[in-house]
């Protein structure tokens, strides 16, 4: 498969480059997230599901249709050590590799739910898989879905409660993922051709651990995130300064249940988006 953005001349105004779909664990269509960029006035949006780049064809043809412009993306669930570690891939094209590993780790994604509902029943909470792939809808599979099974059959009463009680880290129906070393992810990342681009580090983006992913081959670093105070905005985007990175940035939208989150919230500028372009520009010369 190779995939490509729908690309503007020009991209005035706002972007948000961090958003799922029902391909994983969002609640709208992709062709639904598009629309609601196009109502609420973005110039382009990213598409960066969990672990699944299915979602991105479609999106790409409701961008044309629509006039928005839509960026081909994933989020890759990796690890350094023992810390688990999303890595954003903006501006994929060739991304036939890309896809092969990606079948692998969504069949680990389906085992470890598996998992996670052996030992919720073990507990008496008594949920059937399939009720967790109702949920998925066909799309790749994670604790959302899991947690959304244990709501509607009325075991949790929201997702921060499923979360604190049966499946946050270290809770009782918590199994751990298969291992992506951080390396495998910024090299399939660049293989597809596209830029690798650290999501949502947090009060953990310090100086230190951003220059090993510097040394890694990381592009860019999500600078505004929902979870990022003002002192962590101020200071990751000191940071990309600093080693010559991209800066990327947007809300991590999931949908309708993503509660106070809305695509666009974060008015990431266009200017952010064009910095990327230069970079993939640079990289393919």
């Amino acid at each position: 498969m190779t995939a490509a953005d729908t690309r503007s001349v020009s991209a005035p105004g706002l972007v948000d480059l961090h958003a799922h779909s029902a391909a994983s664990d969002g609640s709208r269509t992709p062709t639904d997230v598009v629309r609601e960029a196009k109502r609420v006035g973005l110039a382009a949006i990213a598409l960066t599901d969990h672990d699944t780049i299915g979602g991105v064809a479609e999106a790409l043809a409701a961008g044309v249709a629509l006039g928005v412009r839509v960026v081909a993306g994933v989020e890759l669930s990796a690890v350094e050590g023992d810390l688990e570690t999303h890595i954003l891939g903006l501006h994929l094209a060739d991304t036939c590799e890309l896809e092969e590993r990606l079948v692998e780790l969504r069949e680990m994604r389906r085992t470890r739910a598996e998992r996670m509902v052996m030992r919720l029943n073990e507990l008496g909470v008594r949920i059937e898989f399939t009720s967790v792939l109702e949920q998925a809808g066909g799309g790749a599979i994670g604790r959302p879905h899991v947690a959304r099974a244990l709501i509607a059959e009325g075991w949790a009463a929201d997702f921060r409660d499923a979360f604190d009680r049966y499946l946050g880290n270290g809770k009782p129906g918590y199994v751990a993922k298969d291992k992506l070393a951080v390396t495998e992810a910024i090299g399939l990342i660049h293989r597809a051709g596209g830029l690798a681009i650290l999501a949502h580090p947090a009060q953990a983006g310090t100086r230190e651990r951003v220059a090993v992913f510097a040394e890694q081959g990381i592009d860019g670093l999500e600078v505004r995130h929902p979870a990022h105070s003002a002192e962590d905005t101020l200071r990751l985007a000191a940071l990309v300064e600093h080693f010559g990175l991209v800066p990327s940035g947007g809300s991590d939208w999931h949908g309708a249940t993503d509660g106070p989150r809305t695509l666009g919230m974060m008015r990431v500028p266009a200017e952010w988006l064009s910095r990327q372009d230069g970079r993939v520009g640079a990289r393919a010369a």
